[in-house]
């Protein structure tokens, strides 16, 4: 019961925070921004695209693709294979268009004067180091994130199980 009960709210929540996101995200990006502001966005965007999140992105759904196909449809995994290397070929020379969508998320959000600022950053030594740490600091950071959590799950639950029984309840 109770565990049917924890994933309605899980659910209930994930909802609430895509329409959330959606609210704030559409009329950020219905905004008109000047064409210089969203080059310096895109310039932005294009420095630090170390992780080629584009390819990454198409390979993952490829993946995904071809595992869900060839679970339901084994017989005819080769030709699955080949029709997912075919059309992710029509997808190749379609990166600009996310990475001008991504962009204008930026151009949304900062100024000119501060976009400038920030391309500046990424052009020097250390800002294209930055940039091309990003992708495996960020993997690292998650692991940490996921240790720490592993580990404070267990702490929080037993924390909350003791103050529970020093309030005399059997749990």
């Amino acid at each position: 019961m109770m565990t049917g009960v924890m994933t309605r709210a899980k659910a209930l929540v994930a909802v609430a925070l895509s329409a959330a996101m959606l609210v704030v995200a559409v009329p950020a990006m219905a905004q008109e921004v000047p064409p210089e502001q969203l080059a310096l966005a895109r310039k932005y965007v294009d420095l630090t695209d170390r992780g080629a999140v584009y390819e990454v992105t198409l390979v993952e759904i490829g993946i995904g693709t071809l595992r869900q196909l060839t679970t339901q449809n084994p017989e005819i995994a080769e030709e699955t294979d080949l029709a997912v290397g075919k059309v992710l070929e029509e997808y190749k020379d379609r990166k600009g268009e996310l990475l001008d969508q991504f962009a204008r998320v930026y151009a949304v959000r900062f100024t000119a004067e501060e976009l400038q600022e920030i391309v500046a950053f990424y052009e020097t030594p250390t800002g294209q180091k930055l940039a091309q740490a990003n992708s495996e600091v960020n993997t690292d950071l998650q692991a940490v994130l996921q240790v720490f959590t592993n580990n404070t799950r267990s702490e929080f639950f037993a924390k909350v199980r003791a103050e529970l029984r020093a309030q005399g309840f059997e749990v």
